[in-house]
């Protein structure tokens, strides 16, 4: 079970205490979402959820102000926005250039450079069950692949309905 710690519940406006506050939340926002395995967040929803509403007190974080701890996130590169009105975002404890060395790593580990591998196999498949990576969300391993693909280590393989896998480069 994820443990929830004792936050106030309205933001600080002294700077200081404020900055503090805010990376404290975004801490328990980044560490709820990868226990829970959360990629993709709706900010509606989780304003809603334990991470912000405290029954036992009758204390809940604003709105307004989990879209400002959602902008620190942003600041701090672990979101990236899906939509305009900034209520859907994908939320990273890894960032993809993480997860790009995490994936990388295992291919070479496992002899798959030159190797074409499915994007299932990586996610989902019997071999990476105890990797970090296993059911990661498949648009965050495509960012992560495209890292790999601009460092010149990797190459998508395409089918006409999308990218179906990669192959790891030497």
């Amino acid at each position: 079970m994820f443990l929830l710690y004792f936050f106030n519940f309205s933001l600080q406006t002294t700077l200081i205490t404020r900055e503090k506050q805010l990376e404290a939340w975004s801490r328990l926002v980044v560490d709820y979402c990868q226990f829970h395995k959360i990629y993709t967040v709706d900010l509606t929803d989780i304003s809603n959820s334990e991470l912000f509403v405290n029954s036992a007190l009758n204390r809940k974080l604003s709105l307004d102000s989990v879209r400002v701890v959602f902008d620190y996130l942003e600041h701090k590169r672990h979101i990236d926005w899906l939509d305009k009105t900034k209520n859907r975002c994908h939320i990273y404890w890894r960032r993809p250039e993480e997860w790009a060395i995490l994936i990388y790593e295992w291919a070479v580990s496992n002899s798959l450079l030159n190797t074409p591998c499915t994007l299932y196999e990586i996610t989902q498949g019997d071999d990476v069950t105890q990797e970090s990576f296993y059911g990661l969300d498949k648009d965050v391993l495509l960012k992560s692949l495209a890292v790999l693909v601009d460092q010149r280590r990797a190459q998508l393989l395409n089918s006409g309905t999308g990218t179906e896998g990669v192959k790891f480069l030497q």
